[in-house]
């Protein structure tokens, strides 16, 4: 199998594991990734995922022997236009190119990035909420150079990362962005050493995980679905989501506190 799933308590590690193509997707890594998150969306036990790349290379794009066999028209409609194209009406959209990347989970993912994250591979890693990268970690639309647009939100997410300009760079020159400049500009949130990525991101992921979990996700959603509203606007979707949550968990947190636990801004007894 192309992809592992890997579980330590509520942190669930998915790991690409296609090593003989630098884990570029083809449609059954597509299939497998997608199935993976899903699964870990609707595991009840399960509260943050890390995404990962075996091998030293997060993701190298998309497969481009297996783009290389879709040169017949005929063959490009069915298997992309049609089999991948968002359809009409209320149907949710199926998965994209390279798997998760339409997917809107419930739950934080967080990438953990070692090597190449290019083409394709960049967008499943803008894609998670954060990332962690290792030192020798690299970006880039890497795709320019073949006529292979970004397909799997990249001119989305990258622009709302990073801002108008610095996206632009980015995409239309293919160059290569360093952990360095990554974590610079707010394409990564987290530089680590070489081969420390994963552990450090699930450490994070723990962090986050023993966290009352209601807030959590309340807290993450509202900031994507604020993202573009007015004002006015955001602020009522931030109280519809977030009042359930602090009925369900925040007067039993606030009497931990009154009871003497977390204060002076101590998280280490909460």
């Amino acid at each position: 199998m192309s992809v592992r799933v890997e579980r330590n308590g509520v942190v669930t590690t998915i790991v690409n594991d296609r090593i003989n193509a630098r884990n570029a997707v083809d449609p059954d890594t597509a299939d497998a990734l997608t199935a993976a998150f899903l699964a870990f969306d609707r595991d009840p036990e399960a509260k943050v995922a890390v995404f990962y790349g075996d091998g030293g290379a997060f993701c190298a794009g998309w497969d481009l022997k297996y783009a290389s066999t879709l040169g017949d028209r005929e063959r490009f409609h069915e298997e992309i236009v049609e089999e991948l194209g968002f359809p009409m009406g209320a149907a949710p959209a199926p998965r994209g190119p390279m798997g998760p990347s339409r997917l809107e989970l419930s739950k934080p993912v967080i990438g953990a990035i070692e090597g190449p994250a290019v083409a394709g591979g960049m967008e499943l890693a803008m894609w998670c909420d954060m990332r962690v990268m290792a030192d020798n970690a690299y970006f880039g639309v890497y795709c320019r150079r073949w006529g292979i647009p970004l397909l799997d939100g990249g001119t989305v997410r990258l622009p709302r990362l990073v801002g108008m300009g610095r996206a632009m760079d980015i995409i239309l020159t293919g160059r290569k962005v360093d952990a360095k400049e990554a974590l610079r500009i707010g394409l990564c949130e987290r530089v680590v050493p070489r081969g420390t990525a994963r552990a450090a991101a699930e450490e994070l992921a723990q962090s986050i995980a023993r966290f009352p979990q209601a807030a959590v996700i309340a807290d993450r959603r509202n900031a994507y679905e604020g993202f573009g509203l007015p004002v006015g606007q955001a602020l009522k979707n931030e109280w519809a989501n977030g009042v359930d949550a602090h009925w369900r968990e925040g007067a039993a947190g606030a009497g931990r506190f009154a009871s003497g636990l977390g204060r002076s801004g101590d998280f280490s007894r909460i």
